[in-house]
């Protein structure tokens, strides 16, 4: 909790949170304020992370109030990043909390583990595939029902690599390279790159250099008793040449295009490759629908071995606030999201989410042709993880700033890496 005062106001939060043993449940009971134990009709306020459902959430919450006249969802959805995480820490010190919200687990699930409510008893545990369970399971508890799977690499659009003449899927590095070349010598834009905010930087892109590490894991680890460094890493320096070619062979305003915009110059073909995953497909149905579209790994270097693989991990996770005077009600949405028939069908159907539990079988179809693609390479085993969560807290931020330098000429590939190194010392401290 600490880690993040300043951002929602410390004088404002000093004397509840820092005040020792009993600050616990004053925090927890200030936030509790104005939420009174419902009577007759019930609200069950959402804080949702996944912009690209927020049409279809809102339609899943009139099917969920038909069948449950009792109850009401007050959805309300933020991007992810800066904007949702401020949200939520102004909502806690304010006393309006929502009673579900997002959390990615690992480091990121510290501030907020002693906030949340123990759901190890719900009965959809059971069904969690292990990848998913990981994140939000501490001390033998789980605190967080996975939203679904998704896979992170390079969208493309298959009909411009056609006319292109790129016909296998690059592997390599140099491979991607060339494919870029082909784009533009037939007159298109390779990349749209949206390098305007932190998130697609310091989380989805540098995680690449993370996941490809021998045992991530034991680097990150490493990386806290300072017994390994990023700065001097080959993986890492190899990761910046990937940077380079997209920058390279990508939009010149990479640094002021942000995600709507690229999202819309890629789904009307003004670029035929953008970093991203099975999230966008939603957008992409809307933006242009039957797009043929697909999705290929994010290689660093010409180790085809290594770089043909996608990065995959749960969307993100449903947490509830354990001071909510609704914790029933919660429960029981987010058990019929997973367990009923219209939940299920929303989960694949409408979000396009692959099913994060084993009891839930998806139709390739209905997952559009990124999540067809994802689902392939799960099954093949072509899988690396998402790390972005194990960082300390306010670390991708600082990379996503050192990148920005990067990709401006401010500085060269040593010196971002030299930051990245410093950021993570002084943030792991904290």
């Amino acid at each position: 909790m600490k880690k993040w005062l300043s951002v929602v106001g410390a004088a404002a939060l000093m004397g509840s949170v820092l005040s020792g043993c009993g600050g616990k449940d004053e925090v927890g009971n200030e936030a509790a304020k104005g939420q009174d134990k419902p009577a007759g009709v019930v609200t069950v306020k959402i804080l949702n992370f996944k912009v690209e459902i927020a049409e279809q959430f809102n339609k899943l919450k009139d099917e969920y109030e038909k069948t449950h006249p009792g109850v009401k969802l007050q959805i309300d959805t933020l991007l992810g990043g800066d904007d949702y995480a401020t949200q939520l820490k102004a909502r806690f010190a304010s006393g309006e909390m929502p009673d579900i919200f997002n959390n990615e687990g690992y480091q990121q699930m510290d501030a907020w583990v002693e906030y949340l409510e123990d759901l190890s008893d719900q009965p959809w545990v059971k069904d969690e595939i292990p990848l998913a369970k990981e994140p939000t399971t501490r001390d033998g508890k789980v605190y967080g029902m996975p939203v679904g799977l998704e896979g992170l690499g390079l969208l493309i659009n298959k009909d411009m690599f056609a006319k292109a003449g790129i016909t296998e899927t690059p592997k390599t590095l140099t491979q991607l390279e060339e494919a870029a070349k082909k784009l533009q010598a037939a007159g298109n834009q390779p990349f749209v790159n949206q390098f305007d905010n932190w998130f697609p930087l310091g989380f989805h892109s540098a995680n690449n250099a993370f996941a490809k590490q021998p045992d991530p894991n034991a680097f990150i680890k490493g990386l806290n008793d300072g017994s390994t460094k990023i700065a001097g890493n080959a993986i890492f320096k190899d990761w910046t040449h990937l940077l380079d070619v997209m920058i390279k062979y990508g939009n010149k305003n990479s640094l002021t295009t942000d995600y709507n915009s690229a999202s819309t110059q890629f789904a009307t073909g003004k670029a035929a490759i953008n970093q991203g995953g099975n999230w966008l497909q939603p957008v992409l149905d809307k933006l242009n629908p039957g797009m043929n579209v697909g999705i290929i790994p994010m290689p660093i270097n010409d180790d085809a071995a290594m770089n043909d693989k996608l990065f995959v991990g749960p969307a993100n996770n449903w947490v509830i606030y354990n001071k909510s005077p609704v914790k029933k009600e919660a429960k029981e949405f987010l058990n019929w999201l997973v367990s009923s028939e219209t939940g299920q069908k929303y989960l694949t159907k409408e979000f396009k989410f692959i099913p994060a539990f084993s009891n839930i079988k998806a139709n390739p179809a209905d997952l559009g042709s990124i999540g067809a693609e994802v689902l392939q390479y799960i099954e093949q085993g072509k899988i690396l993880g998402w790390h972005w969560a194990k960082y300390p807290d306010g670390a991708a931020q600082e990379f996503g700033a050192s990148m920005q330098r990067y990709i401006a000429g401010k500085i060269n590939g040593d010196q971002m890496l030299g930051e990245f190194q410093a950021a993570w010392d002084k943030m792991k401290k904290k």
